[in-house]
């Protein structure tokens, strides 16, 4: 089948407006799309190993029969329908302050960070209502299926920000009607810190981008530029470009409501302060406006829809869209085959009677491959912009292209003729209200109604229903091009951009089904297959800290910790390696390649242990003057991991030398050097450390080990990794100590372990996210 649909889920909702942002995918790969009233979360299945039978599966029939693999998700969502906390005619009576939107409340926008700056290192969402109420929203316990929770009201911090202002103005430089979230900042940092560098930008009705960061559980406004005296209704950021050490640029692109398109450079700058311990790396970013507004287009009172900024080879492309018309800009500075401004017409694609080039955008997206730029309208068109950085234009090279505009809009139209329950016929739209891709390339994924522009029946919102569905859009089976893909995630991606390894390797997951996987088999082995690589944690040095414990050293400590277990390149791509290693085992189809798949993946495994321990080693050889009695244990357990068969011969000698210098601060007969072995939970006998993924007791009893401590779980106060199922301690910081107790063993109760726990808040091993109970 040239187009198999590998998920069709219905929807009872009313659709968004139609928006090119409507859909997008998170870092932390989930599909998020606006309703009316709700953010649906959509977290695809393959890659993870939690709770398989729970996913929703849906495909028409016709596919079932045609052998498609349907494709698993699992759902959660936002709900808005709620009561504004405020009202816009407290805050000022002109009529210039109007928000009509209070009437009946809709979502608007939504906007997604970076991984890794929520409070559980993961994303955080950024919800625009049509009362221009922007709040901050984030997963709780479990952000695939459970419940989000608001972190952050940002409109009260404006109107507070702004309270020196006539009521008039201050209500319209609070009142948000655009947002954008930036990709996290790149410094050239090696490991990368850990500080949020990503911005949130805000449009105002008073013509003004307010320039947000989130940083300790808060949000702080960093700037306020003035761009316009009109509302910026649209707004598109680049990503940051590094310009030196500790310096990186980006571009904000706006558009105001009478037409103007225009575009600003800023720049991020690392400045240090001093550090309390040798663990510190105290930064702060200061951010500045290089230069002036540039206006690309002049008023023409034609709002702008979208902006996205597309990144070719050497130069950044600038695509906006207009009613009927769309846009390329390049610097008239670039030396490159063409720059300025490019203008395409719109043509209508006559695919149903209600079809226009008119209708709003609903997506868009560039295939890198292609070099050509796919855009879908609100009526069910796909548009294809060729040759984008040399020559754009809508008339492909080659008349057989697969992917020109009048295939894609008759597959697009076919796809919904065969998703839809009942009769089709060309009055019947398909509206798509919002659509991205799924790979990168030929899959695309959408969210549709069936519509019939004719009938003026009332249809309240409880008969509304769309259609989530994912489908290939033409045949872009490629061996080559796949194992190609597959390395340059593998050696190219950095832990600076902010992306997770289900973001990263979505693709990968999708396109390797157990069919492709098995004809691949070992070439896919071989790109997975460790290098010989030195171990970068050698090099890791730290000043030993012969001050008190003090809260600021705690602080640092724990920082440089996370920091060096995460901020490597080379571990996010160890890491990524594992998780492909334990799905193609899954997928593999006999013994004898699971063996090899197994091997592969043990070998990752012992090398991540070994890093992550040699890391630990380190830090604790730097705090060795400040241990308590009640660390020793957990010590101990670093040094007899460091001497278990299969250790590299130097992280044995640093574990032997630990151990040593530990004999220095306390004596060797002390009684917290007998605390090393545990006693079983069930019969009390004794169990010893001889394996750091389960413990065994004499009689038989089998135990989980913490995937971070080593220590044996003994209590539900547990947090499981979504990708590999292990798992470990919730740190401390979510007790209660009035009514909770410390769930840590008595041997694990020092402040090193606490620190460590809080430190580590994705798997270790394969660097998916945790979920908890509890």
């Amino acid at each position: 089948m040239s187009s198999p649909i590998y998920a069709s889920l219905n929807v009872p909702v009313v659709a968004s407006f139609p928006s090119s942002t409507a859909f997008q995918w998170s870092a932390d790969g989930q599909a998020c799309f606006l309703t009316k009233t709700a953010l649906y979360i959509m977290t695809p299945e393959h890659g993870l190993n939690f709770e398989a039978s729970t996913s929703i599966k849906a495909v028409p029939d016709r596919e079932k029969e045609a052998g498609v693999q349907p494709l698993g998700w699992y759902r959660t969502l936002i709900q808005f329908d709620r009561a504004v906390e405020y009202l816009w005619p407290e805050q000022a009576q002109d009529w210039s302050a109007i928000a009509l939107g209070s009437v009946d409340i809709a979502l608007w926008a939504i906007a997604m960070s970076p991984s890794n700056i929520s409070p559980r290192a993961g994303c955080i969402v950024a919800a625009l209502s049509s009362s221009m109420d922007l709040t901050l929203w984030t997963a709780g316990r479990n952000g695939i299926k459970g419940e989000w929770i608001k972190i952050c009201d940002v409109t009260p911090l404006l109107l507070e920000h702004f309270s020196e202002e006539i009521n008039t103005v201050r209500a319209l430089k609070s009142q948000v009607i655009s947002i954008k979230w930036s990709q996290q900042a790149d410094f050239g940092l090696t490991p990368a810190p850990l500080d949020n560098g990503s911005l949130l930008v805000a449009g105002t009705r008073a013509g003004a981008l307010l320039l947000l960061r989130y940083r300790d559980s808060s949000v702080e406004l960093i700037e306020a530029v003035s761009v316009s005296k009109q509302w910026v209704v649209c707004i598109g950021i680049s990503s940051w470009a590094v310009v030196g050490p500790g310096k990186c640029d980006a571009y904000i692109a706006y558009a105001t409501d009478d037409g103007i398109v225009g575009v600003i450079k800023i720049r991020q700058t690392l400045e240090t302060t001093p550090a309390t311990s040798p663990f510190g790396l105290n930064l702060s970013i200061k951010v500045t406006i290089e230069g002036f507004p540039y206006e690309i287009c002049t008023p023409d009172q034609r709002p702008c829809s979208a902006l996205e900024w597309v990144e070719v080879p050497g130069s950044l492309i600038l695509v906006y869209h207009k009613v009927g018309v769309v846009h390329l800009w390049r610097s008239p500075h670039s030396t490159d085959s063409w720059s300025g401004r490019r203008t395409l017409s719109i043509v209508r694609q006559p695919t149903a009677a209600g079809t226009s080039p008119f209708h709003p955008l609903s997506g868009i997206h560039y295939i890198r491959r292609r070099d050509a730029l796919m855009i879908c309208l609100f009526d069910g068109s796909f548009h294809v912009v060729h040759n984008v950085s040399s020559d754009p234009s809508w008339t492909p090279s080659d008349p057989d292209d697969a992917i020109s505009t009048q295939k894609l809009s008759a597959t697009a139209r076919s796809i919904f003729t065969r998703v839809e329950p009942g009769a089709v016929d060309a009055e019947l739209e398909n509206r798509i209200s919002a659509m991205t891709s799924y790979d990168g390339s030929a899959t695309v994924t959408w969210v549709h109604e069936a519509s019939r522009p004719a009938d003026f029946s009332y249809k309240h919102d409880a008969k509304h229903t769309s259609i989530f569905l994912v489908a290939r859009m033409w045949d872009d089976t490629d061996d080559e091009a796949l194992l190609q893909d597959l390395t340059n995630v593998l050696q190219n991606s950095r832990f600076s951009s902010g992306l997770s390894p289900p973001h990263l390797l979505r693709s990968i997951f999708f396109h390797l089904h157990p069919r492709k996987l098995n004809e691949l088999h070992p070439r896919v082995l071989d790109i997975l297959r460790p290098n010989s690589d030195s171990d970068h944690t050698a090099s890791i040095s730290i000043a030993p800290w012969t001050g008190e414990l003090i809260p600021e050293m705690r602080r640092e400590f724990r920082e440089s910790l996370a920091r060096h277990l995460y901020g490597w390149d080379v571990m996010l791509s160890l890491r990524m390696r594992l998780a492909l290693a334990d799905f193609a085992w899954k997928a593999s189809e006999d013994a004898e390649k699971r063996d090899m798949c197994g091997a592969i993946a043990q070998t990752l495994l012992n090398i991540i242990s070994h890093r992550v321990l040699r890391t630990i080693m380190r830090h604790l050889a730097a705090t060795m003057h400040c241990l308590k009695s009640n660390d020793v244990p957990f010590v101990l357990r670093m040094v007899v991991q460091s001497l278990l068969p299969g250790s590299p011969s130097d992280l044995t000698s640093e574990g032997e030398h630990l151990s040593s210098v530990l004999q220095t601060v306390v004596p060797a007969d002390s009684e917290v050097f007998m605390g090393l072995n545990e006693a079983c939970p069930a019969c009390k006998a004794e169990v010893l450390l001889q394996d750091i993924t389960a413990a065994v007791c004499p009689r038989g009893h089998t135990w989980l080990r913490c995937s971070i401590t080593t220590f044996i779980l003994a209590t539900p106060r547990v947090r499981t990794c979504v990708g590999c199922s292990r798992k470990a301690f919730l740190p401390l910081s979510r007790r209660d100590p009035a009514t909770t107790a410390n769930w840590l063993p008595e041997a694990g109760r020092g402040w090193v372990v606490e620190e460590l726990l809080e430190a580590v808040n994705r798997c270790l091993f394969c660097g998916n996210s945790f979920v908890s109970v509890l």
